[in-house]
């Protein structure tokens, strides 16, 4: 079991998940999305590919870019599409 807090709430939780460079991907199932909020941000990975991202919103208190994700990965990481993985302060439990 893996479980992605913030400001004391739970915002994923899954049995089944994805470990990449030490990183917990949750699958999109897990996640509580009310907690989420689009971001325009983005990043690349010379092997993932370009990450989106979320910023996490609790109680309004917002963690800008705090959870970043691959909606169109390379092959070598296919595994993780649409996948969110939590960083900033955002705790993960596994």
């Amino acid at each position: 079991m893996a479980k992605a807090l913030w400001q004391g709430q739970v915002i994923a939780e899954s049995d089944e998940f994805e470990v990449v460079e030490g990183n917990v991907y949750f699958p999109p199932g897990a996640i509580d999305e009310k907690f989420l909020e689009p971001s325009s941000h983005q990043s690349v990975c010379p092997w993932k590919g370009t990450a989106s991202y979320h910023h996490v919103v609790v109680d309004g208190q917002r963690n800008d870019n705090a959870a970043w994700y691959y909606p169109q990965p390379k092959d070598a990481a296919a595994n993780i599409r649409d996948h969110i993985a939590f960083w900033k302060g955002v705790t993960v439990e596994r």
